[in-house]
């Protein structure tokens, strides 16, 4: 098995749905993650999602809106909202690929700063190939891969964020005490333990972090 991690953004000033667009442009929400997204027998969306801000504002939107059919939220400042409610033809037919062709989602699907969606998938080269043809048909989304390669269950999904040479590197720095404090390691230190040049190992650990700190606040 494979996985493929993309960000799907729709095209111009669209959104993916009608009620996605308007949480988006709602400053006092912030969309954080989605934990569970399906497509119901019924052809409705069952979404669990994840985010922050005013849920006396996000129920207002989900009442007025005539696309949902039911929702609850529970939690203070960071709370989750349960909803119900009917897809676009694009969302039904992207869900309904997602469930014939056993393509499985790596939960949690994050929003990126952009509002943009960052998603992980599990599957075989036909169903990757089979999710390329569906996003040739559309026009109103851009998907860019961002990373690609064999799925491990037991590699956690912070692994795939980073290369095997800079987890190499990272292990090494958190081995020799480089993030203590006081720090008992230098930068020349992991250098000459994993034979690079000091320069480099820097270069390779701010990516490292650039990675991480981008994933834990989106």
């Amino acid at each position: 098995m494979r996985y493929l991690t993309v960000a799907i953004k729709p095209n111009g000033d669209g959104a993916f749905h009608p009620l996605g667009g308007e949480l988006t442009d709602e400053p006092t929400i912030d969309r954080k993650a989605i934990h569970h997204v399906e497509l119901l027998a019924d052809d409705t969306v069952l979404l669990l999602a994840e985010a922050s801000g005013s849920q006396d504002r996000y129920k207002q939107i989900m009442a007025e809106s005539p696309h949902v059919i039911d929702y609850l939220t529970a939690g203070d400042d960071r709370w989750i909202a349960v909803s119900q409610f009917d897809p676009t033809e694009e969302v039904r037919r992207a869900l309904e690929l997602q469930r014939e062709s056993f393509l499985v989602i790596d939960t949690p699907i994050r929003f990126t700063a952009d509002d943009h969606l960052k998603i992980t998938y599990l599957g075989t080269e036909d169903t990757f190939r089979k999710l390329f043809d569906y996003v040739d048909e559309i026009d109103s989304m851009t998907v860019d891969i961002l990373n690609m390669g064999e799925y491990d269950a037991d590699e956690s999904s912070f692994s795939r964020l980073i290369t095997a040479r800079q987890e190499d590197i990272l292990e090494t720095a958190v081995e020799l005490g480089y993030y203590r404090e006081p720090r008992q390691a230098s930068l020349e230190d992991i250098g000459e333990t994993v034979g690079i040049s000091p320069g480099t190992v820097g270069e390779h650990l701010r990516k490292v972090e650039e990675r991480v700190f981008s994933e834990m606040v989106q």
